[in-house]
């Protein structure tokens, strides 16, 4: 299973970025039956979690930090998931991952997650 991320960069404050993840590999043959998570991790600090979206009903879920300025989203005809940011600030600045989750329910821990992509880079400037 492989999840591959896109779309970091560097961007100023007030800025945006559209983050996708897309899902492939041959265990991963149903897409839709996936809770999709991204989590952040900053230099320092522990992987932290930002946005989830449910498999089925697209119910979503998001940290506190991040509430009205991201938007998760799903296509599940391509196996994407994606993290619109708005108004970035450069407290967001932090390595962005994309997860699988095979759990029923929306979860927003590390350990409900069982597939992580390689991650992608996102710096915001002052």
């Amino acid at each position: 299973v492989q999840l591959q991320a896109s779309g970091g960069g560097l961007v100023q404050a007030g800025g945006s970025l559209r983050l996708s993840c897309v899902a492939s590999g041959r265990t991963f043959s149903t897409f839709s039956t996936y809770g999709m998570g991204w989590f952040r991790q900053a230099p320092g600090k522990e992987r932290e979690f930002v946005a989830t979206i449910r498999r089925v009903g697209g119910s979503t879920y998001y940290a506190d930090a991040v509430k009205g300025r991201f938007t998760i989203s799903r296509d599940n005809a391509k196996n994407a998931v994606y993290l619109e940011m708005i108004s970035l600030k450069p407290a967001d600045t932090a390595v962005y991952y994309c997860a699988a989750s095979a759990t029923t329910f929306i979860s927003a821990a590390r350990s409900d997650y069982n597939f992580w992509g390689q991650g992608t880079q996102v710096t915001v400037s002052s």
